[in-house]
């Protein structure tokens, strides 16, 4: 039987699914992103052996940068909160603050207890650091207008830190392939840190301002079609990061800050949620096929090999790093307790860590660290993907009732 055509059919019926059943699916402690993950699982190799998907990692990198480019835009479209230091306070400790401790966190337990050298353990750190932009939906913003610190924090968060962890991930492929610090570290900082930042911030700034001009430019002589408009947002996508990686930015970053000057862009409200909808719709399709590819590759025999070092990691991040990262990143701040403790337990992983390693794996990251990182990275995402999943419904529940 055409293996092509049972994957359209299982798809199909997957769609189906969710879809008629999100009624359902929305009242028990589970995410989507959970379910995709079981039925990639039940339908690979482990499973029914129905899907026998095993891309390789240009392709995996491929597809996750996609997922995620599309997912930091909506990050940004979504904030409507004024661009002063002081309304962003939250975001700045934990971006400025959390992170880099939960990076050298990890590569320490790596390098100390894993055995890793410190550039693997640098990366690992990097990879496993940001939180996800794709998977958090259940904890960020609802709307454009939500004010509500907690899912700001989140949401502004998984809208940066994946594009702030690279300036690590680089350190971290230096460190590895050379450990004469002296032969990188000036161009790391010069280029990877300070002009790669520097030029994304500019160019999601020029790029979207651009667009955004032309747009109400031509809108004025001739309006352009309803549903062709929303590809607006797409093609803003593409160009802020396709232009910012021509001249070494960082297009995560840029693309993030993109949305949130389109967020400013438009006078008319409903323009804006039309394209933020299909921006969230474009993200989902891409979700399921990443997440179903997720789990067709994960293969038992590996991750049972490093399951202990795995099991480890995923539960100082989740219960340590994290939690303690996040009450020394916000002290002095007025947080009440239960919104400290609840950004303290969102350090959900995902997509983002995914198009790390296999980014790093395509900088020349190779042998037992790559299979090491790999799979210690795998293994943590999907333990995230279950216990944040099942967790993230009933505590935002909790913790909405809670305000009341």
């Amino acid at each position: 039987m055409d293996t092509y055509i049972i994957n359209l059919l299982l798809i199909g019926l997957l769609l189906l699914g969710v879809t008629l059943g999100s009624g359902w699916i929305n009242r028990l402690p589970l995410s989507y992103a959970l379910i995709y993950l079981v039925v990639g699982i039940l339908v690979g190799s482990n499973g029914l052996g129905l899907i026998s998907i095993r891309p390789d990692t240009q392709f995996l990198e491929k597809l996750t940068e996609f997922v995620v480019i599309v997912s930091v835009f909506g990050c940004g479209l979504q904030i409507n909160r004024p661009l002063r230091v002081g309304e962003w306070q939250s975001t700045i400790r934990l971006i400025g603050l959390l992170m880099p401790i939960s990076i050298f966190a990890l590569a320490a337990i790596s390098h100390y207890l894993l055995g890793m050298g410190w550039g693997a353990a640098v990366l690992l750190g990097a990879i496993l650091a940001p939180t996800d932009p794709v998977l958090a939906s259940a904890v960020q913003l609802t709307h454009v207008e939500d004010e509500d610190e907690l899912r700001f924090a989140l949401t502004s968060e998984g809208g940066l830190n994946d594009s702030l962890a690279f300036p690590f991930v680089y350190f971290g492929i230096y460190a590895f392939k050379d450990p004469n610090w002296d032969n990188w570290f000036k161009q790391w900082v010069g280029i990877d840190l300070i002009w790669a930042i520097a030029s994304a911030i500019v160019m999601g700034i020029v790029v979207a301002k651009t667009i955004a001009w032309i747009d109400r430019t031509l809108q004025k002589r001739r309006s352009a079609d309803d549903l062709m408009e929303d590809f607006v947002a797409l093609s803003i996508i593409l160009l802020t990061y396709a232009l910012t990686e021509l001249v070494n930015g960082y297009g995560f970053l840029a693309v993030f800050i993109a949305g949130l000057v389109v967020q400013r862009s438009y006078r008319q409200q409903d323009k804006r949620l039309a394209q933020l909808e299909f921006v969230e719709q474009i993200e989902k399709l891409l979700e399921i096929t990443a997440i179903i590819i997720l789990g067709t590759i994960l293969l038992i025999e590996p991750m049972l090999k490093y399951a202990g070092q795995s099991l480890l990691v995923a539960v100082l991040l989740f219960l340590v790093i994290r939690p303690v990262g996040v009450w020394l990143a916000t002290l002095g701040m007025n947080l009440i307790k239960k919104r400290r403790s609840l950004m303290g337990w969102f350090g959900i992983k995902g997509l983002g860590s995914i198009y790390y390693l296999t980014y790093a794996l395509g900088k020349g990251i190779t042998g037992e660290t790559a299979e090491q990182l790999s799979w210690i990275t795998f293994t943590v995402v999907v333990l995230s993907i279950v216990v944040h999943g099942v967790t993230a419904a009933p505590l935002m529940i909790w913790y909405e009732r809670a305000k009341t």
